[in-house]
């Protein structure tokens, strides 16, 4: 449980009702340290939620709302997040090793040495999201788009799929666009095995739904 009382009853009157499906709202509370490994969050709101190192590990946030979250150094290992709305969130250095973000929409999300280690995020929307540290080894990215700010840190290797750009690259204190051709070979040249696809292309693989 968290330390706050209000976070605390709230979670209280959520377990005991949770047999008969109700749905967490737990926005703006205070759940820093809450541990939910397991718990069934489909479609609960986190409007201005601080989840500061939380155990989310094996979680169902299916279709759930984190517009102005916080879920630094949070664990969502293994989480599931398909189809959620991660809005203007931060995740920084947020484990979410081998969660699913399939279809999810991430838009201005800070995930500065965030860990997506075989993580799946095929169908997912990436716009202005920074992955600078961020450690992408063995994710997939099939369909996705791409629209990233990556750096030399950023670790890319066992990369998969076919994305979407452009992305922004920060180095040597400046940003540079990187897009089509360009993006792949320096994705490639460090180890992902990406295609780059121009407006309105498909792989054969069609997009995770």
């Amino acid at each position: 449980m968290s330390a706050s009382p209000e976070a605390a009853a709230t979670l209280q009157s959520w377990c005991d009702a949770e047999g008969d499906q109700t749905v967490l709202d737990a926005s703006q509370l205070d759940l820093s340290h809450v541990d939910l490994s397991g718990a069934d969050l489909a479609l609960a709101t986190f409007f201005d939620t601080n989840l500061t190192g939380a155990k989310l590990v094996g979680a169902d946030l299916y279709r759930a709302q984190s517009v102005d979250a916080v879920f630094d150094d949070a664990d969502l290992t293994e989480a599931s997040l398909v189809k959620s709305d991660l809005r203007e969130t931060s995740m920084r250095a947020t484990n979410l090793s081998h969660a699913d973000l399939g279809s999810a929409d991430l838009w201005k999300v800070d995930a500065q040495s965030a860990s997506f280690r075989y993580s799946q995020l095929d169908g997912a929307t990436l716009l202005g999201v920074s992955l600078r540290g961020a450690d992408l080894t063995d994710a997939s990215a099939q369909n996705t788009t791409f629209q990233v700010t990556l750096d030399d840190g950023t670790i890319v290797t066992g990369l998969s799929g076919a994305i979407r750009g452009p992305t922004q690259l920060f180095t040597n204190r400046a940003l540079r666009e990187l897009a089509g051709r360009e993006l792949e070979w320096w994705l490639n040249d460090r180890g992902a095995s990406v295609q780059v696809l121009t407006s309105g292309e498909r792989t054969s693989q069609g997009q995770r739904k």
